[in-house]
Order: C-alpha cells, then sequence, then structure tokens
C-alpha cells in the first residue's frame, strides 16, 4: 500500500497500464503472432495478411472526433488545432504528387509490431511514442531537421482519440520549435483508415 501511495509506484502503474493498452491494439490489428505480409501494391483494396491481421473493423470513433479536434469528454485534450491536421486521402495525394524535397517527412510513432507489418512508404521510425526511448530518439533525430520542416505524424493503432503514441511525439517536436507539424487523422486506426481506402503502404524487413 505504502509503494501505491508513493509518487513512483503511480508513475510505474501508469506505464504498465499503457503498455497492456498498446499490445492490445496491436494484438487486436495484427493478431496474436505480431506479424503479417503486406504487399506495397497502390491501390489494393484486399491484402493477405499472413500474420492474422484481423478482417473485421476497430471499434468506430464517436461522431464528435471527426475533425480531429473535438473527441469524448473523457479522451485526453489535444495539442494540435484543426488547422494542423491531415486526412488520409489529402496526404496520399502530397505523397505522390509532391518533388522529393518538397514531400512531408512521416514518422510513425506506433509500436513496432504495427510498423513492421504495414506502415507509409518511407515512413520514419524512432519508436513507440508512450516510451520515453521512443520519444528521446524522436528527440535525437529532430536536433539534425530543420524547425520549418514539413512533418506529419501518425500511429494508428486505435481510434486517435484514445491514442498514447501521437500526443507526447506533437509536443515533443513542437516543444523544440517545430511550425509545420501535422497529425494524420486516422480515427479508427491503420488498417481502416489507410490500408482498406487502397491508399500505398510497405513493411519493414527489420524486426
Amino acid at each position: 500500500m505504502r509503494y501505491l501511495k508513493s509518487a513512483a509506484g503511480r508513475t510505474a502503474i501508469a506505464e504498465a497500464l499503457i503498455v497492456l493498452f498498446t499490445a492490445a491494439c496491436a494484438w487486436f490489428l495484427l493478431g496474436s503472432d505480431g506479424t503479417s505480409s503486406v504487399h506495397s501494391v497502390p491501390g489494393a483494396t484486399e491484402l493477405a495478411f499472413a500474420g492474422g491481421f484481423s478482417t473485421h473493423l476497430a471499434p468506430s470513433a464517436p461522431a464528435s472526433a471527426v475533425d480531429g479536434s473535438a473527441a469524448r469528454s473523457d479522451a485526453p485534450s489535444n495539442p494540435w488545432t484543426q488547422s494542423q491536421t491531415i486526412k488520409p486521402a489529402v496526404l496520399a495525394k502530397e505523397l505522390q504528387s509532391s518533388t522529393a524535397s518538397a514531400k512531408p517527412i512521416v514518422i510513425c510513432v506506433a509500436p513496432r509490431a504495427l510498423y513492421n507489418g504495414a506502415h507509409i512508404p518511407g515512413a520514419l521510425f524512432f519508436g513507440p511514442g508512450y516510451t520515453s526511448q521512443g520519444i528521446d530518439s524522436l528527440r535525437n533525430w529532430a536536433k539534425s531537421a530543420l524547425p520549418a520542416a514539413n512533418v506529419v505524424i501518425y500511429c494508428g493503432c486505435c481510434p486517435l482519440d484514445r491514442c498514447p503514441n501521437v500526443r507526447p511525439a506533437f509536443s515533443a517536436l513542437a516543444g523544440m520549435g517545430f511550425t509545420h507539424l501535422r497529425v494524420l487523422l486516422l480515427q479508427h486506426d491503420f488498417r481502416t483508415d489507410w490500408v482498406i481506402p487502397g491508399f500505398p503502404i510497405e513493411k519493414s524487413l527489420s524486426q
């Protein structure tokens, strides 16, 4: 009981709950073995997921969260404004039509299993946004990047209004002075909002 009353004890319990929540999301989206076989075929609407990628949809986000700025009353507040969000179709168009130097820098802050299974082509990965290691790695990268860089952050482990990864990552980069920072609006999850509509994906060979 004394441990539970201490600040360190409460922090440890909170971190453990976040780990369990994120692991559950990864299992729900990618299957119990955490792997998938995803083909990088733009426009594909039906993909084979050898690792048991669930064929059912994740629970829908509430209607109040559609624009990414309003959320459930019990959801954490967003550190971004509506103008600092981007819809999947708009990002896909930017990635396709922009020149190499003008393309957004996409950063995935999801758990490693989700990134390996399928991610936006060219997306960088530094670790999950809920971990101190992931945020430290992100900050180390940011030290050598231009503050005016066009950066888009996404996760997709679960509905955006419940995601434990995007907010810490966004706040970390915003705190370092990044001025062109946006969040990808994945209101349900990466599969539902990006893969099923047929936007391009690739998988990672690293495990």
